[in-house]
């Protein structure tokens, strides 16, 4: 573990870390995915419906699959696997140590399942692509996954992607599911989003955190790689290109549940040089014995507000036509209430009222009141209405 007296490994890098003691997984959530488990986490029953939701789903199969055809780590298989896991769990404060397997796959991936009892999983690919820190990182990525109870996401989603199979017979049916799936979706890229800062906390290391991304993006090629380089890309990517791009990157992006690559170190950079990472750093972060007491609507509110500086301050082609559009239609509202405040319509002007000698109080076209035409004093025709009950009005 992390304090220098386990073991007699004090002078080992894992053991100068700082560690977090009782941290929320607030601290580290993406603000669309920490509004969306808030909510959940207040539903009456959450805990209950979902686990027995989640034993009905394959993940009970796929955790006897690991346990018979994986190789658990343990102190006396990947040792050093276990060390960085029982590391990360200390730093993250998380009391039960996940079960972790390595399964026998070159593509270099990694995940966590498991809502009541939650199993870390890692390729054989991941684990001789990356080094020990770069490692760690993606260790502290899923003991972060395991910490929010991300689980319930891919629990969720399992559910109601067998559900539209079984209902695309029915009108709208699917099309209702599908749009849930599709914001489900939305919730689960920006999950990575979170597991990646928890990664950055469990490592500390931000070179470590950019490498392996760089990696598993384009494979065991350091020397042929830059840091500086893959973000440019990442800045390419949201900036180029015109509407038809934007689209294309939309449905590019939907069926995917992990966000791209250069998106994510992207991501990761400006996090570490917020005023939140730092904080955290120096122990100024939201505590677990206060979530029950955390607001839904403020959450929500977080991430309206995070939407909203998104699209003012993104690059997209797309994005900058909906900004300059709710601009626009900002200005309109303006225009209107200033308008409507008066009898001027549009220009806001006030009418100028009649003066003796200006040729605007009698003449030959009908009398032009103050009122001006369609007014009670005069029908637009030049001669004198008649009030509501019929009777005849004196004239002008």
């Amino acid at each position: 573990m992390s304090d220098s007296h386990d073991n007699g490994h004090e002078h080992v890098p894992s053991r100068q870390r700082r560690r977090f003691p009782g941290i929320s997984s607030r601290a580290y959530e993406h603000p669309a995915d920490r509004s969306a488990l808030v909510a959940l986490r207040k539903l009456s029953g959450f805990d209950t419906v979902f686990k027995a939701l989640s034993g009905l789903l394959p993940e009970r199969s796929l955790r006897l699959l690991f346990l018979s055809d994986s190789v658990r780590v343990s102190d006396r298989q990947f040792a050093h696997l276990n060390v960085m896991l029982r590391d990360a769990c200390y730093i993250l404060d998380l009391e039960k140590v996940p079960a972790m397997y390595v399964k026998q796959d070159p593509a270099p991936n990694a995940m966590c399942i498991g809502l009541d009892e939650p199993i870390i999983v890692v390729t054989t690919g991941l684990v001789e692509l990356l080094d020990e820190e770069e490692m760690r990182a993606v260790v502290g990525h899923e003991v972060g996954h395991a910490l929010s109870g991300h689980a319930v996401y891919r629990t969720i989603l399992l559910f109601l992607t067998s559900l539209a199979v079984r209902v695309a017979w029915i009108p709208l049916g699917n099309v209702a599911i599908m749009a849930i799936v599709t914001a489900l979706r939305e919730w689960f890229r920006k999950s990575e989003l979170s597991a990646d800062r928890a990664g950055l906390l469990v490592g500390q290391d931000l070179q470590a955190s950019m490498r392996g991304l760089m990696k598993i993006a384009g494979g065991n090629h350091l020397h042929e790689m830059n840091v500086d380089a893959f973000l440019e890309q990442a800045e390419e990517y949201e900036a180029s290109g015109d509407l038809r791009d934007s689209v294309l990157k939309i449905l590019n992006v939907l069926p995917r549940s992990h966000p791209f690559t250069t998106v994510r170190a992207a991501e990761l950079k400006k996090w570490a040089a917020s005023r939140e990472y730092q904080r955290t750093m120096d122990g100024h972060y939201p505590r677990r014995d206060e979530d029950k007491d955390t607001s839904v609507r403020d959450s929500f509110r977080e991430s309206a507000s995070h939407y909203a500086t998104h699209v003012r301050s993104s690059k997209d082609p797309l994005m900058k036509l909906v900004n300059d559009i709710a601009g626009g239609a900002g200005d309109l509202g303006d225009r209107m209430r200033r308008g409507f405040g008066g009898f001027g319509g549009f220009a806001g002007s006030q009418p100028r009222p009649p003066k003796d000698g200006d040729g605007s109080a009698e003449g030959p076209g009908g009398p032009q009141g103050p009122e001006g035409p369609g007014s009670d004093g005069d029908d637009g025709s030049g001669g004198p209405r008649s009030p509501r009950d019929g009777s005849p009005r004196d004239g002008a």
